[in-house]
């Protein structure tokens, strides 16, 4: 469990529910699916969970029509594996993929492992997919071949690229960010200021092009930002008065008012399950140009700032509208959830994640069937109790900036390596990760060890 590399990343059951839980084979049809996937978006980074830094009408009215989730954790704090993850319901490192693939980078999702768009796809789906892929960018490991019948957006982050504000990377990378639609290169990249508003276009052409004869639609939509470099449209340069942060997420926000428009437009708002999150927590180093958690420490450590990140989930009359749902959920969950919500069947491969679809609802609030491990690329760092109440962290070094100031303009500071011994935190009563009770409760630390021996000793299924 101590194998560690410092960040490098341009780095069960259902239970029966009060409501009907709604399935292709019954009284409904089986709905659109609209995910829309943010870049390095910090917990507290919209109103509708506490963030004052930010202006977000559009996200706050979306959690108060719906469900916003306080317990919501991404597999891997870093952008290739949180993606694996999401996509198949798998721990990204039995995938073969942990950390950030980059533009040199010979391997990807295995085409043989099964996404959210192939499950869907098999029943009777239209997908499609905008914005941001990492999980590989020969043609083999691309969207149209992972199940998704169009694709636009780039392979990779957009900081790969030689314009870096770091003087490494202006060496390291290549000029220009590849665009493409499906397997062609559409275009080159050299600037990202309109990124935003051309995903955001690009999702409403989805929508507005989509012929309900052909079947339920299924868009995914991940944003290439907040991810550093901060990119401002100049329709919302220095829009909100509150940074250039808060700039780019107002964009992001604006986009998820206008997708709601188009749905209402086209008469599909109604049977539209709507799913908003974020891949991880904030890169804590970019400072004014970061976002913002309430936990310990951000991005690529296995500390809650890194892994708890927002979820909102709107579906007309089937979410229980206006609630805060507690429930213990992690990204891996999602697949086998969406699966059940159309009766599709699982994949013919062994899953991690667990049908928690009323959970997502909003309609339970239930533990889920095993803690949750929590990776930083191979190493086992820590593990989540099925409940959501206890988090025992494993000896491991970890990046941390300490006391040092923000930093400003979209330069980073210098993160500096600290470490963690054997600590168990009582989430509830300590949420901030400062206080070991390891003493306390043997019983409980005993326990997570075992998973986490069990969970460990599994293998990577997809070679590199």
């Amino acid at each position: 469990m101590l194998n560690y590399l410092l960040p490098l990343c341009i780095l069960a059951s259902a239970c029966t529910s009060t409501q009907s839980v709604p399935a292709a084979a019954g009284s409904v049809d089986p709905p659109n699916i609209v995910l829309i996937f943010t870049d390095d978006m910090g917990y507290a980074d919209m109103g509708a969970y506490g963030g004052t830094h930010v202006t977000t009408p559009h996200l706050d009215q979306l959690a108060k029509e719906g469900v916003r989730f306080t317990d919501f954790r991404v597999a891997q704090a870093v952008c290739t594996a949180s993606r694996a993850a999401l996509m198949t319901g798998v721990y990204p490192g039995r995938l073969g993929l942990r950390g950030a693939l980059d533009h040199t980078a010979k391997r990807g999702l295995a085409p043989e492992e099964v996404t959210i768009a192939d499950m869907l796809k098999g029943q009777g789906y239209q997908t499609a997919m905008v914005g941001k892929w990492h999980l590989g960018h020969f043609e083999p490991y691309l969207p149209t071949n992972q199940g998704f019948d169009s694709y636009l957006g780039i392979p990779y982050s957009h900081d790969m690229w030689a314009s870096h504000p770091e003087a490494w990377a202006k060496k390291y990378f290549p000029e220009r960010v590849p665009l493409l639609e499906g397997t062609t290169l559409k275009d080159s990249l050299s600037e990202f200021t309109t990124l935003n508003r051309m995903y955001n276009e690009a999702a409403e052409q989805v929508i507005a092009e989509h012929d309900p004869a052909n079947g339920p639609l299924f868009l995914y939509l991940a944003h290439s930002l907040p991810h550093v470099p901060l990119a401002e449209d100049p329709e919302y340069l220095e829009a909100t008065g509150q940074g250039m942060y808060a700039d780019v997420m107002a964009e992001i926000d604006a986009g998820v008012g206008e997708i709601r428009r188009q749905l209402e437009q086209k008469g599909m708002s109604q049977n539209t399950l709507i799913i908003f999150t974020s891949d991880n927590g904030p890169w804590l180093s970019y400072g004014d140009h970061s976002g913002r958690t309430p936990f310990r420490e951000g991005k690529a450590t296995s500390f809650e700032g890194g892994v708890r990140v927002p979820l909102i989930t709107y579906w007309p009359g089937r979410t229980a509208a206006g609630t805060v749902n507690g429930a213990n959920l992690m990204s891996i969950d999602l697949l086998p959830s969406l699966a059940r919500l159309v009766n599709a069947p699982l994949p013919d491969r062994e899953l991690d994640g667990h049908d928690r679809l009323t959970d997502f609802l909003g309609q339970t609030e239930r533990p889920s069937p095993t803690p949750y491990a929590i990776y930083w690329l191979d190493d086992l760092q820590a593990v989540v109790s099925a409940d959501g109440q206890y988090k025992l962290h494993f000896p491991h070094p970890y990046s941390t900036l300490g006391d040092q100031p923000p930093a400003t303009g979209g330069m980073p500071a210098k993160y500096r390596l600290d470490s963690i011994g054997l600590s168990l935190f009582d989430l509830r009563a300590d949420p901030g990760e400062r206080t070991d009770v390891s003493a306390a409760h043997p019983e409980v630390v005993q326990r997570l060890t075992d998973y986490a021996e069990g969970v460990g000793a599994e293998s990577a299924r997809s070679s590199e």
